[in-house]
């Protein structure tokens, strides 16, 4: 009986990790599962373990209102290594880039424990964009033994990192799983107005390297959007960040077709995002999630790691100009034609299944 450790503390590593989990618990023969989170963040992480009834085994609970990057980070990487010596564990798996992949890749290190990274190799190459996103991908890869890339670019940016090609494994993104699941049941989306055949833009916003001047920049466009636009309603669940609901209220609030929600659960936002006619995000998983629906999705950001979805065709780069953001905007709400060349790009992220090819990866390899 192998023992893996699942660690993870942020509602995207949730939603990436759980279709891995549920996996797994389909070989208990064979594996141990052990859930460990760091509740980096708290909230949004519990709801969608909820939704995908994962009961974590260790929650160490670690976050403090206002918490630095450092304060944190020094604190995941004591109490994770203390779940290690307790558990001992024969692999770690963590998710993505976050503070919490970073630490607990590093505590396994520490341990001569192997690690296998979900989501690795996705590089800008650009180590203040996304921040501190690229730098904790960066070391996790290089602290990590086995790497599952979403795609064949991923895995050759590791190739050129001198990762060994017998430890890369090209399985899709898991995000596609945890989609297909949840647009398969059945959400109460209780919206508090009507779209009244109005087009329906959703948008999240709230990249640490677009605080300031960036980031008013987008919240402009989207008044302008609004005001230019008799057509269009804007839905916007804004991140609890005060850096994020500053500028938001100031510039956005009072409108009447900008609607601005608390953050939603993860399931409610993946219902409303299949109403949208168009997405606008600074998010990473939104621009794997949008193209499985077929949402054209204009992501607000300089540089992005996923160039898989701009290479498609569903998804285009238009950085955090306030003009450039409406144009790109306005040209597909009313270009028909380009917009439908959009929607119907497809994804290039996965069939839904890496899940199953991690768990298989894992079965023959540890």
């Amino acid at each position: 009986m192998r023992r893996i450790l699942n660690i993870f503390g942020t509602r995207p590593e949730a939603i990436k990790l759980a279709p891995v989990i549920l996996e797994l618990e389909k070989h208990r023969d064979r594996f141990e599962n052990v859930v460990c989170i760091t509740a980096q963040h708290r909230e949004m992480l519990d709801q969608v373990l909820e939704w995908f009834e994962i009961e974590p085994d260790y929650d160490l609970d670690l976050m403090q209102p206002d918490q630095g990057l450092a304060e944190f980070a020094s604190r995941a990487l004591v109490a994770v290594d203390k779940v290690l010596q307790e558990v001992q564990p024969d692999m770690v798996l963590v998710q993505g880039d976050t503070t919490t992949v970073m630490m607990a890749a590093l505590a396994a290190f520490y341990q001569h424990i192997p690690v296998g990274h979900v989501e690795a190799g996705l590089r800008t190459r650009h180590r203040y964009s996304p921040f501190p996103e690229e730098i904790n991908r960066r070391m996790a890869g290089v602290l990590a033994t086995y790497h599952f890339s979403p795609t064949e670019r991923a895995a050759k940016a590791l190739r050129a990192e001198q990762v060994p090609e017998e430890n890369i494994f090209i399985t899709g993104n898991t995000v596609v799983d945890a989609l297909l699941i949840t647009v398969q049941r059945p959400v109460d989306l209780k919206l508090n107005f009507s779209l009244n055949g109005r087009q329906l833009i959703l948008v999240t916003a709230h990249r640490r390297e677009s605080f300031g001047a960036p980031f008013e920049s987008i919240c402009l466009a989207l008044r302008d959007l609004a005001e230019r636009n008799a057509n269009v309603e804007i839905v916007y669940p804004v991140h609890m960040n005060p850096n994020v609901r500053g500028p938001v209220g100031h510039i956005l609030a009072g409108h009447p077709r900008i609607h601005l929600l608390e953050p939603m659960r993860y399931e409610q936002f993946v219902h409303l995002m299949a109403q949208a006619y168009l997405i606008l995000t600074d998010s990473g998983g939104i621009q794997e999630e949008a193209p499985v629906l077929g949402k054209p999705t204009l992501v607000m950001r300089e540089t992005t790691e996923r160039p898989e979805a701009v290479e498609a065709g569903t998804a285009r780069l238009v950085g955090t100009e306030r003009h450039q953001i409406v144009a790109e905007a306005e040209h597909l709400l009313y270009d028909g034609e380009g917009y439908r060349a959009m929607a119907q790009a497809g994804s290039p992220f996965g069939d839904g299944r890496a899940a199953e090819r991690i768990a298989n990866i894992l079965l023959a390899r540890i």
